[in-house]
């Protein structure tokens, strides 16, 4: 993708935490193009709510994310962050919009900076740039194999979403707890361009939220439990 004469740009920033959520101050993150890690281009630190400062960086015109185009409409970028006594972190493929403000959080590990044994995070490519497989086919109502399965007589809004990482039926995939509020944005910033106009925004969020509450109320997974329900 050649945008040399035709840049836009936008926002990013880091807020940094311990896995148990306490911010880490004085952590450095240094950023980088994805594919060529070993530019750094922008160093930032993080102050004592462990949030760093704003960077405007280079993205593709805001034109390509408005409708369908060959050319990628965000820029990818890598992040390095180390903290004296926190294992280090590194994130790749951080995708910036432009004419946009994007929050990367980080959760780091206690340990030693020098520990070169962790996990690296790659951030898939967005659904709506990469092709990715159909959804699996399912019925339009699911049938009941014993009366009392369904317990709820009303639509709640869940406290926790448990995302299950693998097919319905596969009983050996992991099963991960996610805030309600977090499930919904997360899903959304999957789907969707944060450039979009809002109206279409809220229409599309409106429809992620339905579909959710609709997969609760019936207890369409009832055999690996994907919710917590709670009024919030």
């Amino acid at each position: 993708m050649d945008i040399s004469n035709n840049i836009d740009i936008g926002n990013l920033r880091f807020s940094v935490t311990s896995d148990s959520l306490t911010p880490v101050p004085d952590a450095t993150i240094e950023v980088s193009y994805s594919g060529d890690s070993g530019k750094i281009i922008e160093t930032l630190y993080t102050d004592s709510s462990g949030n760093s400062e704003n960077i405007t960086l280079n993205t593709p015109p805001i034109e390509y994310s408005l409708s369908p185009q060959n050319d990628q409409p965000y820029s990818l970028y890598n992040a390095k962050i180390i903290a004296p006594g926190y294992n280090e972190q590194f994130i790749a493929d951080i995708q910036l919009l432009p004419s946009t403000s994007f929050l990367q959080t980080v959760r780091l590990t206690p340990g030693s900076p020098d520990n070169n044994s962790y996990s690296p995070i790659v951030i898939d490519a967005h659904t709506l740039w990469e092709y990715f497989p159909p959804k699996i086919a399912e019925a339009e109502v699911k049938p009941l194999i014993e009366s009392g399965e369904i317990v709820l007589n009303r639509v709640v809004v869940p406290e926790t979403i448990v995302v299950h990482d693998g097919v319905p039926t596969d009983n050996t995939a992991s099963n991960y707890y996610v805030p309600y509020l977090d499930y919904i944005k997360n899903v959304a910033c999957c789907e969707i361009y944060s450039t979009w106009p809002e109206a279409t925004i809220q229409a599309n969020v409106l429809a992620i939220m339905s579909f959710t509450l609709n997969r609760v109320f019936t207890e369409w997974y009832r055999n690996i439990h994907l919710f917590m329900v709670a009024e919030i």
